[in-house]
């Protein structure tokens, strides 16, 4: 626990901040998932507003449990364990962190002489293992993905597929209704049931009955649930994802978070995929080569839960077990911390963390944003846009200056990149595609074919990002000084003209000016003439 002063000086540094607007790092700290399957690392640094951001990762497959979970862990799976723990270490102490927390799950937690690795851990590295029941590591699981995917009061059911147990929670933003870890991990199951390769009807069937027999408590409870969506964390869900995706697809880039796949799409990967041998599975892509022995008992689960117990579509969270210890560190831990888990939302939070770490324009980018809602709102019927556009809109209007970061004459073109690299959480590929490309186009030129990232996108999110940028030119352009003399903008539509009335302070000049160079993209959108007609402030009601 931390000392009472150092609280203090936690909550001393929070208060500053609020009147700062500037978080900064306070301490920085690792957690270490160390799984059955393998070891996971991540290093964070904690700031002021509650708030953790990733320095480092490392990741080392180790399959403790070779030989067999629940039965002693052999010397060469110690040995990997140590030898992984070791690097893992060096990592630490070369980033400076402060502390190190390292949680183990099913293979230490059952393995008769895992106490001995424990030990040795603490007496030869300095790290103290922790070894957390099931259920326990079902609610850490359960806290990682409710930070990091877009949930709503509708209940999901969360499944982390591990090597020695599955975990499985039913929640929704806020809570959790269920929490329960099975035996059924697919280093387990591969270990009991030997399935053949290419896997045969008969080891189907069997597996199929086994994980009807465990998983009749999970069915139960889902009776008191209306739900249709899984969210599943970690490897082996990962992979099934990816590989769906490259199935389907071919795409330069697919982000695991957020990424969905429907019951349809499963089943024809399925029927491919089941019917593939060892050296076959070798060229699946999207399939990690380490996984190739174990991924089928996975493949078999995941078909399980959705064609017996019943789902419509899964959709992936990339944080797991490491990033719940971090969580429910701040949560117990960091007295006098405004906890960032409060900022519920993981799309909202991870945009202002961003906006923060990029030294924001904070009021020129807010009062843009304010005015390009002000456009949306008037023209959402005329460019049939939704309101999953006017949200889009706004955080990619809140983002559209952090280029700035890097540099000022290519700003809109650095925010491209650093939107789509910075690993917003709670949000679609194709939701951060819209966003990147609005927020490049705020200034200079509009869309064209030369730009190949652009014009490789899918034609309708390419209308949409004309339509959003269409708007923000013109927003961006009534804050051409930067000091918000346009205080408010009334807008009316008629057959052939949009009419922007601009209430301002002082000479509207340079604003005036600065939207309407702006303005034809959305003169081109709209089919309407741009007006803007300036009032002074004494004419507002």
């Amino acid at each position: 626990m931390i000392g009472q002063n150092q609280s203090k000086l936690y909550l001393t540094v929070s208060i500053l901040n609020n009147y700062s607007g500037n978080p900064v790092p306070i301490k920085r700290i690792a957690a270490i998932d160390i799984g059955t399957n393998s070891f996971h690392a991540v290093l964070v640094d904690i700031y002021s507003d509650g708030s953790f951001r990733t320095i480092d990762t490392l990741k080392e497959m180790v399959q403790l449990a070779k030989g067999g979970l629940g039965r002693r862990l052999t010397d060469g799976a110690i040995e990997r364990g140590l030898r992984v723990l070791k690097n893992i270490k060096l990592l630490c102490d070369s980033h400076g962190a402060e502390e190190v927390m390292a949680y183990a799950t099913s293979a230490i937690r059952e393995a008769e002489n895992g106490g001995d690795f424990i030990q040795r851990s603490i007496d030869e590295l300095g790290i103290k293992i922790i070894a957390i029941p099931g259920q326990i590591e079902a609610e850490l699981i359960g806290y990682a993905v409710q930070h990091g995917v877009q949930l709503d009061q509708d209940p999901v059911l969360m499944v982390d597929i591990g090597g020695g147990s599955v975990e499985f929670i039913i929640g929704n933003k806020k809570e959790f209704y269920y929490l329960d870890s099975k035996k059924i991990g697919v280093a387990r199951t591969t270990d009991i049931f030997k399935p053949s390769d290419p896997v045969t009807e008969e080891d189907i069937k069997k597996l199929r009955s086994f994980y009807k027999k465990e998983l009749r408590g999970l069915k139960e409870a889902l009776k008191d649930y209306s739900i249709d969506t899984i969210v599943g964390s970690s490897g082996t869900m990962q992979n099934i994802a990816l590989m769906i995706a490259f199935m389907d697809r071919q795409s330069k880039e697919i982000k695991l978070n957020e990424l969905e796949f429907t019951k349809k799409q499963f089943n024809a990967f399925f029927k491919q995929f089941i019917r593939l041998n060892r050296s076959q599975r070798l060229y699946a892509k999207g399939l990690d080569s380490k996984r190739l022995d174990i991924i089928m008992t996975g493949v078999l689960l995941v078909d399980y839960l959705i064609n017996n117990i019943g789902f419509k579509k899964v959709k992936i969270s990339d944080q797991a077990l490491r990033e719940g210890i971090i969580i429910r560190y701040l949560r117990r831990e960091m007295i006098g911390l405004p906890w960032q888990g409060t900022f519920i939302d993981p799309q909202r939070r991870s945009v202002f963390e961003l906006l923060r770490k990029c030294q924001w324009h904070e009021a020129h980018s807010t009062h843009v944003t304010d005015m390009a809602l002000t456009l949306f709102d008037a023209l959402k019927e005329e460019l049939d846009l939704s309101a999953e556009d006017r949200v889009l809109l706004e955080y990619a209007s809140l983002m559209h200056d952090i280029g700035y970061h890097i540099s000022h004459s290519q700003h809109h073109k650095h925010a491209l990149y650093i939107i789509k690299n910075a690993e917003l959480k709670g949000f679609k590929e194709e939701e951060i595609n819209i966003m990147a490309n609005v927020a490049r186009y705020h200034r200079r030129s509009v869309p064209q074919k030369r730009h190949t990232e652009y014009w490789e996108l899918d034609g309708k999110i390419k209308k949409r990002i004309r339509r959003l940028s269409g708007i923000l030119r013109v927003a961006d352009g009534l804050d051409r000084s930067h000091y918000q003399n346009v205080k408010k903008i009334h807008v009316e539509l008629t057959d052939d003209e949009l009419r922007i009335t601009a209430f301002t302070i002082s000479d509207p000049q340079l604003e005036i000016w600065g939207a309407m160079r702006k303005s034809h993209l959305l003169a081109e959108v709209t089919g309407r003439k741009i007006v803007i007609e300036p009032r002074g402030m004494d004419v507002i009601g």
